[in-house]
């Protein structure tokens, strides 16, 4: 692809090769611009508080009494599973606002700055999984609220937020790949209605047991990785398995951004 030229023949769209140092400066660079913008918007942290406390409570008083007998024995079920679907459904926020940026012309700017290709992609991700991090504690926060309590111990909420921030950066690579192929922000929502929520559905995030499921479906939630994320947390928070399932959710977050790396750097050099 030749780079644009401007005046006296200089080009000045983004250099082919930077040093992983500069790439890395202009990552976090990146990152700290969408970071520091919540300042100036507080409806973001609205928008990352809302979800969580509403699908808690969703979950845990409407679906509580029936799968468990009573909200408090359900808690330790939904409220893990809970941070792993939000794991999913916070990748599909970094593809809504990555669209906007792009529909907003913020991309054609970065395209005239000597920086890594790969930056405006990954700031704006890891700004995203940071923004994750608020979102577990708002969780964690309603959960205690609740009645929710952590049956392992305290030092293992860092491996936790760990495993949830690793899955995100990894997977966020889905729906950024996603925001790059599609013309508008409300475009990406639909890949949230027709994948993320029937993954997330069909694991064992709320139901954590296949016994009684017919074999096909069965098979889906037992292979699935929000399946795989949220039992790790289980264990993590309230007592189980953990590392067969952390290390198969992270292979499968691993095998994601692996496709849909490439397939977004390329879709953002078309596109730019």
């Amino acid at each position: 692809m030749r780079e644009p030229e401007g005046r006296g023949g200089v080009r000045t769209g983004l250099p082919r090769r930077v040093s992983p140092a500069t790439a890395a400066r202009n990552i976090a660079t990146l990152a700290w611009r969408s970071l520091v913008q919540i300042k100036h918007n507080p409806m973001e942290l609205l928008d990352l508080s809302f979800q969580p406390i509403m699908f808690v409570l969703l979950f845990a008083y409407v679906f509580g009494p029936a799968m468990a007998g009573s909200v408090e024995a359900y808690l330790p079920v939904v409220v893990p599973g809970i941070i792993a679907q939000n794991a999913l459904f916070a990748g599909l926020n970094t593809g809504f606002g990555l669209n906007s940026d792009i529909a907003k012309g913020v991309f054609d700017r970065f395209r005239s700055l000597p920086i890594s290709r790969i930056a405006p992609l990954a700031g704006r991700i890891v700004a995203d999984t940071a923004r994750q991090a608020w979102s577990m504690l708002v969780l964690l926060a309603v959960g205690f609220a609740i009645g929710f309590r952590i049956e392992t111990s305290v030092a293992a909420l860092l491996p936790a937020f760990a495993l949830l921030l690793a899955f995100v950066l990894l997977f966020s690579w889905t729906p950024v790949y996603i925001a790059l192929k599609v013309g508008e922000p409300e475009k990406v929502q639909i890949f949230g209605l027709v994948v993320i929520f029937p993954l997330s559905l069909l694991s064992t995030a709320f139901i954590p047991t296949t016994r009684g499921v017919p074999g096909p479906v069965a098979w889906v939630m037992d292979n699935n990785p929000v399946s795989h994320l949220g039992e790790a947390m289980r264990g993590l928070l309230v007592g189980g398995q953990v590392m067969d399932h952390a290390v198969i959710a992270l292979a499968w977050g691993v095998g994601i951004s692996l496709v849909f790396a490439p397939l977004s750097l390329r879709a953002f050099k078309k596109r730019a």
